[in-house]
């Protein structure tokens, strides 16, 4: 059993980088686009990055249940619940909070004739980057809780 937890781990390590390290540079990727054929190509990007996000943070849910049915004890401390329910909350900003802000950018992507990029774009980007940056500050207090263990 020791073993398996063990591959475990560093299955959920792993997932951490190839979900999480793409996750915090996908507001970045886009915000290089000077013009609209460039802002199409960094969103394509991103939406290959996103591929990576999901299956890391998939992997990430549930290896860490797993590591915590093979030790209840898990359960049992403040880090590992708070971490939890932080990455759950996470999760659910995805559906509820940023698909339907990116809808519409992704609608004036496909809409807009021309290369000039549209003030309305920047103010939609700028709602859906602030929620982004805050998930990504979720995900911050997630990885400093895995490794500190505080409580």
């Amino acid at each position: 059993m020791d073993t398996f937890y063990k591959i475990i781990v560093f299955i959920h390590i792993f997932s951490a980088i190839i979900g999480m390290g793409p996750g915090f540079i996908l507001t970045t990727v886009v915000k290089s686009g000077n013009n609209m054929t460039e802002l199409r190509h960094s969103y394509r990007l991103r939406n290959t990055l996103h591929i990576f996000v999901m299956v890391g943070g998939t992997l990430l849910l549930i290896t860490g249940l797993t590591m915590g049915f093979l030790n209840p004890s898990l359960f049992r401390m403040g880090w590992y619940d708070t971490s939890l329910v932080l990455f759950l909350t996470a999760l659910a900003i995805g559906p509820i909070v940023l698909s339907p802000r990116s809808k519409p950018i992704k609608a004036l992507l496909i809409s807009h004739q021309g290369d000039d990029i549209p003030e309305e774009y920047y103010e939609l980007s700028k709602i859906l980057f602030r929620y982004e940056n805050l998930e990504n500050a979720i995900f911050i207090i997630i990885i400093t809780l895995m490794i500190l263990k505080p409580f």
